[in-house]
């Protein structure tokens, strides 16, 4: 089984970017599965809408996955309600609209949980990760209620998204964060199994401010005459991460970065 994660999605490049290559780079890496975090996807730079969305699952993506900006474009609230295949973070406190977690079955039979969290450091809050990752985990276990399970930490902070992949350590086939929009070089399986990075990077334009315009960015840094934050919408970078699992086991065999565009690429 090889999955596919993608990092945030940001505005009107993104979505191109990955509308455009998804389904020949499916096909070019033998991808089962794709799961992407949507939440930037919106031309805005924050949110997504029923359309982004479709566009998405159109093109080959299996499931979405969110986080802070989830509601920000409000129409997304009626969406989420019936669309299973769209998350929100789990620990959002309830009662929250949509689900934080899902089994899904490919054509294969395979059942894949997708687990959707959010941090606290940071971060609009949220109950606590740690206590509702726990509730989980003594829920749910690997190779028992599905076969692999793929945790998005929808994190600011370094420290909070390495605490989560050791706490999932052996009982998920991959961890991986988003939110800081800026991949991280510590692809790894840890001890007891588990694939991991700490952040999974963006799906966007990469001459910017984490996918934001660089000029207005710096321009808000230094006080200067700016306007709200807006994408910047040149040649956007798809960049994540993929797994391949071990069938009997639900663990990584073998995991990777994955950068796909020219503005960044794997040495």
């Amino acid at each position: 089984m090889r999955i596919l994660f993608l990092g945030d999605v940001v505005g009107s490049s993104g979505c191109a970017k990955l509308t455009k290559d998804l389904p020949s780079q499916k096909k070019l890496r033998n991808i089962d599965f794709v799961i992407v975090n949507g939440e930037n996807a919106d031309e805005s730079g924050v949110g997504l809408t029923k359309k982004i969305c479709e566009k998405f699952f159109s093109s080959g993506v299996d499931v979405i996955t969110t986080g802070n900006h989830v509601w920000d474009q409000k129409e997304i609230m009626n969406f989420i309600e019936n669309e299973k295949r769209l998350l929100r973070p789990k620990n959002f406190f309830e009662p929250s609209l949509g689900r934080g977690f899902e089994i899904f079955t490919t054509s294969n039979n395979s059942k894949i949980g997708v687990l959707n969290l959010m941090g606290n450091v940071f971060m609009k809050k949220s109950n606590d990760v740690f206590e509702i990752a726990n509730q989980f985990l003594n829920k749910f276990k690997l190779k028992e209620d599905f076969d692999f399970l793929v945790v998005d930490f929808h994190g600011e902070i370094t420290s909070e998204k390495n605490a989560i992949g050791h706490y999932f350590d052996g009982k998920a086939s991959l961890v991986v964060g988003t939110h800081t929009h800026i991949p991280t070089n510590d692809t790894r399986i840890l001890k007891k199994g588990t694939a991991y990075q700490t952040d999974a990077g963006m799906c966007g334009d990469y001459d910017s401010v984490i996918g934001m315009n660089k000029e207005n960015s710096i321009n808000k840094f230094m006080k200067k005459d700016s306007i709200k934050h807006f994408p910047a919408n040149r040649d956007a970078t798809l960049c994540g991460v993929i797994v391949e699992c071990n069938l009997e086991t639900g663990l990584a065999k073998k995991v990777e970065s994955y950068i796909f565009g020219e503005q960044l690429k794997n040495c």
